[in-house]
C-alpha cells in the first residue's frame, strides 16, 4: 500500500495531544514521504465562537472553515512541528457533525490514511455520548490509526 495522503484530523478538544498526534504523524509519514491534511472540524457554535474569537465578520468573504483552521492554535502548531520535520501539508475546515466531515474530508483528499485522537472511554460513555473516532474508525474510506490521549 502507498501512503501518499494522511488526513490528520483535529478539533478542539486536541490542544493537550497536538504534540503526541504530530509525533504519530511524522513518525508514519516522513520515511513514506507522505503529504499531510490537517483537517480541523467545528461544530456550528465553535465554528461562530471561533471567528468571533478571530474577530473575522461571518459575512466577510475570508470567513470560510479552511481560514478559521489555519488561524487556530492547535493547527497552526501541528503545522510547524510538520515543517520542522520536513513535511508538506495543507490545512482544510469543516463545519458540522465532526465525524461525518473528516470522513467526507478524507474521501475529497483520497487518504491512505486518517490519525484520529481521543481518549479512553466506557462502552457506556461511547453508546451516551458517541464517539468521533469510532464513527471515523467505522465509516473511513482508509485505515484509521487511532492516538490515544492518555498513553506516552
Amino acid at each position: 500500500m502507498s501512503l501518499d495522503t494522511i488526513l490528520l484530523a483535529v478539533g478542539p478538544t486536541d490542544a493537550d495531544r497536538y504534540e503526541r498526534l504530530g509525533e504519530e504523524t511524522i513518525d508514519i509519514g516522513v520515511g513514506a514521504d507522505a503529504h499531510v491534511v490537517l483537517a480541523h472540524v467545528f461544530t456550528d457554535e465553535e465554528y461562530e465562537d471561533t471567528l468571533d474569537a478571530l474577530e473575522i465578520d461571518p459575512n466577510a468573504e475570508e470567513a470560510t472553515p479552511g481560514n478559521a483552521a489555519r488561524r487556530h492554535t492547535t493547527t497552526r502548531e501541528l503545522g510547524k512541528m510538520l515543517e520542522a520535520a520536513g513535511m508538506e501539508y495543507e490545512v482544510r475546515g469543516g463545519v458540522g457533525d465532526r465525524g461525518k466531515e473528516i470522513v467526507q474530508i478524507a474521501k475529497d483528499v483520497d487518504a491512505d490514511l486518517v490519525i484520529v485522537g481521543g481518549r479512553k472511554r466506557s462502552p457506556a460513555g461511547k453508546a451516551v455520548f458517541g464517539s468521533t473516532a469510532q464513527e471515523v474508525m467505522l465509516e473511513s474510506p482508509c485505515p484509521v490509526t487511532f492516538v490515544r490521549a492518555d498513553t506516552k
